[in-house]
């Protein structure tokens, strides 16, 4: 989920969730479409049978880096906030779990979600408006990818990239999951910032909400590989829609949910589709029985489109 706080001074100015949506995804390539729900409370993305036996899995190290990353970053964040040298009024109450010292969380009234200081959070890059466009830090639109507002924001996070990003990671390898993850949370970012202008952002849902649109696409592109694909599909637009309904409830930033989803469901068709049906086997077949081609027409139709959407976008 990716939080916006309201203003620059303190958290109390409203945390608001920015991309949180995909809160949960199915994990495994090996099992019959079915959905679930985690512990989020948003259900997860149904798995399914991919026809093709040839098809190569990776060993999953890169989400997992993601993960560790986005860890690693809060604790800085945390230790920079240093919660016991503000000064707080008795309204807003005292640090929360001051046992660990500088690494106490912010008064509950300021921050809900138990982590810094929206003035930290803006400090070391959140996303805000008028200083990208007016101050020209187009970093912004990268850096707050990998903050999170409080303990809760992260964990939610970070179990939705888990299930998902794990899952995905092992059919296409890391370089395209890669590029769809980084990509959707820029593009989900950029979104944000133009319609989202009195707040500042922070959070990897629109990265996560790219690996959901990336998989309802690839979904769509290899339609002809899978089974249970009507089944896989229905429940994929339902838990799509859920996920992106939750961005009404107030707080919630639906810009960057859709920006990100966009971008992945657009790179989906670019950087997922998979070969036909025994294209790896071809050698072994007859020459009077032949590919012509290594993907199907509409494949290379959606690739050209989504290209062409992606550049204008």
């Amino acid at each position: 989920m990716q939080e916006h706080h309201q203003g620059t001074s303190n958290m109390s100015r409203e945390d608001v969730e920015r991309g949180g949506g995909v809160k949960s995804r199915g994990n495994g390539s090996n099992n019959n479409s079915s959905s679930s729900s985690n512990s989020n409370g948003y259900l997860s993305t149904p798995t399914y049978l991919i026809e093709d036996a040839e098809a190569h899995y990776w060993t999953s190290w890169l989400v997992p880096m993601f993960v560790v990353a986005n860890v690693v970053v809060f604790i800085v964040v945390m230790r920079i906030n240093n919660c016991p040298k503000h000064l707080h009024t008795s309204f807003e109450g005292k640090c929360v779990a001051r046992f660990l010292g500088r690494f106490s969380f912010e008064p509950l009234k300021d921050n809900p979600l138990f982590g810094p200081s929206s003035a930290t959070l803006e400090r070391l890059g959140a996303l805000e408006w008028t200083k990208v466009v007016h101050k020209h830090q187009g970093w912004r639109l990268i850096s707050c990818m990998w903050l999170h507002a409080g303990i809760i924001h992260l964990l939610a996070n970070m179990l939705s990239l888990v299930l998902i990003g794990i899952r995905l990671e092992q059919q296409f390898g890391f370089v395209r999951i890669g590029i769809v993850y980084l990509l959707s949370g820029f593009g989900g970012a950029v979104l944000s910032s133009l319609f989202i202008r009195n707040n500042i952002s922070v959070g990897a849902s629109g990265a996560l909400f790219g690996l959901l649109g990336a998989m309802l696409s690839e979904l769509i592109t290899n339609w002809s590989i899978y089974t249970n694909r009507t089944a896989a599909l229905l429940t994929l637009l339902v838990i799509t829609a859920i996920n992106l309904a939750i961005g009404i409830l107030p707080h919630v930033d639906n810009f960057a949910h859709i920006g990100g989803f966009l971008s992945g469901f657009l790179l989906g068709f670019v950087l997922l589709p998979r070969s036909q049906y025994g294209w790896q086997g071809r050698r072994n077949l007859p020459s009077a029985v032949g590919f012509k081609s290594k993907f199907k027409a509409y494949q290379y139709a959606l690739w050209l489109v989504s290209v062409a959407l992606l550049i204008v976008g």
